[in-house]
């Protein structure tokens, strides 16, 4: 991990559509920087979580929402060598790895979309983000959680590419995932992102736009870092 320079943007802002490849580039990023890395979305799997474990009817949007507002969540450095980008932590509980799980894939974009919700949520993300030494991932920080952030990067892609990644990734888990359907839950969570009436996914006016269809992984990096400089 190389020490951050001091000319180095504290706070880095990434957003961009689902699979776009934000995640991936943004611990990169961090990794080089010494940064923290914080994949917002994280939260919402959080809550998702929570709402699942506490019998939170996630169609509730009240009861959710609720949920999020009194939920103490908080995200920080790995303190486990298991593959984790971070520590996700619920009113002190660990449960990194209990967001991944498959019925919070399936329920994260109902509860990601409510107002409440993301109000709640984007307070607790400024918290953290206002450390500083930060790479911040997710779909409306540039434009809604951290609008002074340093460095604005949004990645893009069609949808096409980034269904098709996402079909390679499961196929390298062992799976025999159907790509049209992959293709599908891509686009609508493409039209809930971009049409939801608070924080809609857009690029920041100030933003860095990239679009990763004519980049790869290696080159995406390379111009970002290039920016930091």
């Amino acid at each position: 991990m190389t020490p951050s320079s001091t000319t180095s943007p504290s706070i880095i802002a990434i957003d961009g559509p689902a699979a776009s490849g934000k995640s991936t580039l943004g611990r990169r990023l961090a990794d080089e920087l010494g940064y923290l890395f914080f994949d917002t979305g994280v939260m919402y799997r959080a809550v998702t979580w929570l709402a699942l474990q506490r019998g939170v009817d996630v169609n509730d949007e009240a009861a959710v929402t609720s949920l999020a507002e009194t939920a103490q969540i908080d995200v920080a450095a790995p303190s486990q060598e298991d593959g984790r980008a971070c520590d996700v932590l619920a009113d002190g509980q660990d449960i990194t790895w209990e967001t991944r799980r498959r019925e919070v894939d399936a329920n994260v974009s109902v509860v990601s979309a409510y107002a409440g919700v993301r109000k709640a949520l984007s307070e607790q993300q400024r918290r953290i983000g206002k450390r500083g030494r930060v790479v911040m991932v997710g779909r409306d920080i540039g434009t809604v959680v951290l609008p002074e952030a340093d460095l604005k990067v949004y990645l893009d892609a069609t949808a096409d590419e980034r269904a098709r990644r996402r079909y390679d990734e499961v196929r390298a888990r062992g799976e025999n995932p159907d790509y049209q359907e992959i293709l599908d839950k891509v686009i609508q969570r493409d039209h809930i992102d971009s049409t939801r009436a608070v924080a809609p996914l857009r690029p920041a006016e100030d933003a860095v736009i990239l679009d990763s269809d004519r980049l790869d992984a290696d080159e995406v990096f390379q111009r970002v870092k290039d920016l930091c400089r």
